[in-house]
Order: C-alpha cells, then structure tokens, then sequence
C-alpha cells in the first residue's frame, strides 16, 4: 500500500530540488540565468527562457506526481524532461555507457506510475479515476518524447545572442563621412 506513494514522494522530491534549483536557484542551484548560461552552452536558446520552462515543468510534474493527481499527465512531463536532459547534456553525441543512470532511472520510474498508477493512497483514487495501464504509460513516455523533440528543434533554431564585441560595434553611432559634413 505504501510502495507507490513512496516511489511518488522520491520521485517528487528529486524533481522539486532540481526545478527550484532552476526557478530560485535554492539548493545551490544557477537560478534562471545560471541555468539559462548552460543551457545555451548546449545550444539551446534563449537559455533563460528554457530554464524557467525546464523548472516549472519538473515542479510541476513532480507536484502531480507527489499527488497521484492525473498521474500519466506528469509522467508525460517528467519524461520531457529526462529525455530532452539525455539527448541534450548526457548523450549529446548518442549513447555512453555508464552515463545517465539517474536520468534513465526517473524516466523509467514515472513511466511505470503511468502504467501501474498511483496506488490507493492518491487523489486520483480518492476521486474514483485512476488512469492507469500500458496504454497510459505508452501515451505519457510518446508524449514526454514528442514534448522533448519540439523544445529541443525549437531551442536549437533561435541564432546565439551578439557578443559583447559584436553589440558595442552594433551600439556605436557610425562615423560622419566627407559627404555629410558639407
């Protein structure tokens, strides 16, 4: 009786620190413009922007999942999440061995509450609507992977910010030439 919702509650609290280290930059996280550096470090841009998206997404799935509430609805968003982190900064250049554990082990393990459910400990079964089964968990994982495929393209199309050089040269007034001092 106790085994779904303290899988729910480990899961949950790991997506909570990593999301609000991402949101507030608690728990010694970047914040939104740490994050948002190393995000563009990986290409995807603008940083920022995705790191607020990445943070509110793992604070909010992991809140569902924590919950029991439409439980396949925050595997799907935990699983954007560890899928779009493997192909972005753990398997950038495909698969490695011995690399990734963690991040296979939460995608796996939201996963599986998709298909067994929340258990009775949960609002979804306090509400009497338990979705739960192959079918839901094949829909969370497709759309966690959809989900990281479309941030991922989108990221990766934006240009990379001027440089410092590149924006004072932008900024500077253009010099009078012979022409327009006559």
């Amino acid at each position: 009786m106790f085994g779904r919702l303290l899988l729910r509650a480990a899961i949950a609290a790991v997506f909570f620190e990593h999301g609000t280290q991402k949101l507030f930059g608690w728990f010694g996280g970047g914040g939104p413009d740490g994050t948002g550096q190393f995000f563009e470090s990986l290409g995807l841009r603008p940083g920022r922007r995705i790191a607020l998206a990445t943070g509110t997404t793992e604070v909010t799935g992991g809140a569902l999942v924590a919950a029991g509430f439409v439980t396949p609805v925050g595997a799907a968003a935990l699983s954007a999440v560890m899928l779009g982190a493997l192909r972005t900064a753990v398997w950038p250049n495909g698969y490695k061995a011995g690399t990734g554990e963690l991040e296979v082990m939460l995608l796996a393990s939201a996963v599986a509450l998709a298909e067994t459910g929340p258990g009775e400990l949960s609002l979804d079964a306090a509400l009497g609507r338990e979705l739960r089964g192959p079918a839901w968990a094949g829909a969370a994982l497709a759309a966690g992977a959809a989900s990281a495929g479309l941030m991922i393209a989108a990221a990766r199309r934006q240009p990379p910010p001027p440089r410092p050089e590149q924006q004072q040269v932008q900024d500077e007034p253009a010099p009078a030439t012979a022409d327009a001092r006559s």
